[in-house]
């Protein structure tokens, strides 16, 4: 594939790229809500990749109204999550051997994601791919979250790259959006 301008960094999204969480996520989310009362569309559920927990869980609290606790409700989800990755979370196909080529290359790179650190190093720690990337940017590393690009600028600012530069790859549910122009 031919690029504009020449490729200085990668930039990568977390959930659903690197790892197969989303549907980790989705059970468990599925799975919370239907115990409270409340199943949860595939509508709604195809809704909350992506994006921070404060706006999945304001999400899950308009489906359930006032009846459900959202407090509550998140930490079953949370609980759900961390018992299922405990048992082994998937890298993605063909996620090693991109890596292989960037260091090939010698392209820095860098995980960019909704998550927290801890949820980063939960996701990650047993793959063994987590050290192959050159910085992590998290939840709280940045004033706007995806959809809007102030994330992936935070990853190519802490590389020290120009935006324009950098390509970003970044499951959007329904198959991977690449590049994303941030210059």
């Amino acid at each position: 594939m031919l690029f504009p301008r020449p490729i200085e960094a990668v930039l990568f999204d977390m959930d659903g790229l690197l790892v197969d969480t989303e549907s980790v996520y989705r059970e468990a989310v599925a799975a919370e809500a239907a115990a409270r009362g409340h199943p949860m569309p595939l509508s709604l559920l195809l809704q909350m990749p992506g994006l921070p927990e404060h706006a999945c869980d304001e999400l899950a609290g308009r489906h359930f109204g006032q009846n459900v606790d959202v407090s509550a409700y998140s930490a079953g989800v949370t609980r759900r999550v961390t018992e299922m990755v405990k048992a082994g979370v998937a890298v993605k196909d063909g996620v090693v051997e991109l890596l292989d080529l960037l260091d090939q290359k010698r392209l820095p790179r860098a995980i960019v994601t909704s998550s927290s650190y801890e949820t980063v190093e939960g996701h990650l720690a047993f793959t063994g791919i987590l050290p192959r990337f050159d910085a992590v940017i998290a939840q709280g590393d940045y004033d706007r979250g995806k959809p809007h690009p102030a994330p992936f600028l935070r990853g190519a600012e802490v590389l020290a790259k120009d935006p324009a530069r950098c390509l970003v790859l970044e499951d959007s549910y329904n198959g991977v959006r690449a590049p994303m122009p941030l210059g």
